[in-house]
């Protein structure tokens, strides 16, 4: 009697009728699973500027990421994703002619599911050295009187440092098994330019990490076509060896037309490229001149380069710091058109396209602290290597 009434009361029913339809049903499948290996590739720059003169061991470094990491058509890895380091080992610059040293390590990135993914990387910069220079003196001191010689032997290398933009690789620590449904599916047709103005800082930095001169110009083209444009227009390549430069100076005075220009940077590197316009009217004080430096993104395999124009129009002495440097037109925009129109009259580029620079920069400084305006617009040019050159012009183009 008791287990009739079990059997017909509803609880029992309830049970039953959930027990069949659980078995009548597919158990639910697992979220397909995507496999990140170790070693997956993370390209990086360096957010911030560091020195040897400053850092400490263990002091803490950020960095971000600018390349989407893409796996099984998923982005995995999101640019401008926030990467995490450290500072590992300081050296300052010492006796001996040694240079300063700065050792960084990464040590983990943000996955765009919002889980952090180790990473291995380990790089050593390292100050120039003046060992060599301090052998020249003390032999020099040796031969004119030797007891002064040991004095050199204190002589000190250079402080390294590492500018912001600075890139950086690293490798994925670990495998992971990422789940599928929380990663985003890959963007296709995305503009290769678009993403790379989005890494392009402002303005390019001395060597101290000073900002300096503004980004202004674009170019799409292979490395001997943006060679060529250039020297068909009447460019020129500033010197850079010192004895030259002496020489030169001495000899033609204002009559050099290759005159050096500063180092600037970006991406932590030094312009891949320098050109100088002399005036012929004023060849010292006066000239157009770009730097260039190549940015690593493509638009169908042809490198994209980025510029920064400015104009000399006149040469200044500081008294209290004996300092020559020329002091630039303000308005930089007029720079940047001009070189449009000058590679223009020699039918170099096929298409110009102004874009609006990832921050805007409306007035700045540069690293000598002349103030310059702008209105914040890029001016991308695609050079054309087949063009013929116009009569007159040259097609010398050696580094």
């Amino acid at each position: 009697m008791r287990r009739a009434n079990i059997l017909a009361s509803p609880v029992y029913i309830v049970l039953l009728l959930l027990a069949h339809g659980l078995i009548g049903q597919e158990l639910p499948a697992s979220s397909p699973t995507l496999l990140m290996k170790s070693g997956t590739l993370v390209k990086l720059q360096l957010a911030e500027t560091i020195s040897s003169a400053r850092a400490h061991e263990s002091d803490r470094l950020e960095f971000s990421v600018v390349k989407d990491v893409v796996i099984g058509g998923f982005t995995v890895i999101r640019t401008g994703a926030l990467a995490k380091g450290s500072v590992i080992g300081v050296k300052g610059k010492r006796p001996l002619g040694m240079g300063g040293n700065v050792t960084v390590r990464l040590d983990s990135v943000k996955l765009t599911n919002g889980q952090s993914m180790g990473l291995v990387a380990r790089k050593e910069y390292k100050g120039k050295s003046r060992t060599l220079r301090m052998g020249m003196e003390m032999a020099i001191a040796g031969a004119v009187y030797w007891p002064a010689a040991p004095v050199f032997l204190m002589s000190r290398g250079r402080d390294r440092t590492v500018l912001k933009g600075a890139e950086v690789t690293a490798y994925t620590r670990d495998d992971s098994l990422l789940v599928t449904e929380k990663l985003p599916r890959a963007q296709e047709g995305v503009s290769e330019l678009s993403e790379t103005i989005k890494l392009l800082p402002p303005q390019a930095l001395d060597g101290e990490g000073r900002q300096g001169d503004m980004l202004n110009l674009m170019f799409l083209a292979k490395e001997d076509d943006l060679k060529m444009a250039f020297a068909r227009a009447g460019w020129i390549k500033p010197d850079k060896s010192k004895p030259r430069i002496v020489w030169r100076l001495m000899w033609q005075r204002t009559h050099y037309t290759k005159l050096p220009m500063y180092s600037l940077y970006v991406f932590g590197r030094v312009q891949d490229y320098s050109f100088v316009l002399p005036d012929p009217d004023s060849i010292v004080a006066q000239r157009h001149h770009l730097r260039i430096w190549k940015t690593g993104g493509e638009v169908d395999g042809v490198p994209l380069w980025a510029g920064a124009a400015t104009h000399d129009v006149s040469i200044e002495f500081v008294k209290h710091t004996f300092h020559i440097f020329h002091r630039i037109d303000p308005n930089v925009d007029a720079e940047r058109d001009f070189i449009a129109t000058n590679l223009a009259q020699t039918r170099q580029f096929t298409r110009e396209e102004y874009m609006n620079c990832a921050k805007p920069l409306f007035s700045a400084e540069n690293a000598t602290g002349q103030k310059y305006y702008s209105d914040s617009r890029m001016l991308m040019l695609e050079l054309n290597g087949k063009a013929a050159p116009m009569a007159g012009t040259t097609e010398v183009a050696g580094n």
